[in-house]
């Protein structure tokens, strides 16, 4: 029997969700998709400077987990770049955090920008 999937949880959604050679039609030859949970990834570890044990916790997730969506989402950046494709964040498997009831805490993006959960 397969295990239930578990919900990675996010703080936010990305403000952009598009980046690269913008003049290049967006279609599956000329673009990488990244999820959002992987975008998340990015942020709280490359930008929050948290751990990927700290990561896990904040995602709701195992250790191992934020491991393989951290690589995974590394090697997105560096097609996009290398490539020069256009970077989608969309999809994936994840849920908003509510600050007000799942206090968020540090390096809550919504925190950060004085977003509140009605928001969105």
């Amino acid at each position: 029997m397969a295990r239930p999937m578990k919900w990675r949880k996010v703080c936010s959604l990305p403000e952009n969700n598009k980046f690269g050679p913008l003049d290049l039609n967006v279609d599956e030859e000329n673009s990488v998709r990244m999820t959002v949970d992987e975008y998340e990834t990015i942020r709280l570890i490359d930008l929050e400077g948290f751990t990927q044990e700290e990561c896990a916790k904040k995602m709701n997730v195992a250790r191992t987990t934020v491991q393989g969506i951290y690589a995974e989402a590394r090697k997105k950046i560096a097609q996009s770049l290398v490539d020069g494709k256009i970077l989608l964040i969309e999809g994936g498997e994840y849920r908003l955090c509510d600050e007000l009831k799942n206090v968020c805490g540090r390096g809550c993006h919504r925190r950060r920008r004085g977003w509140q959960s009605h928001d969105y």
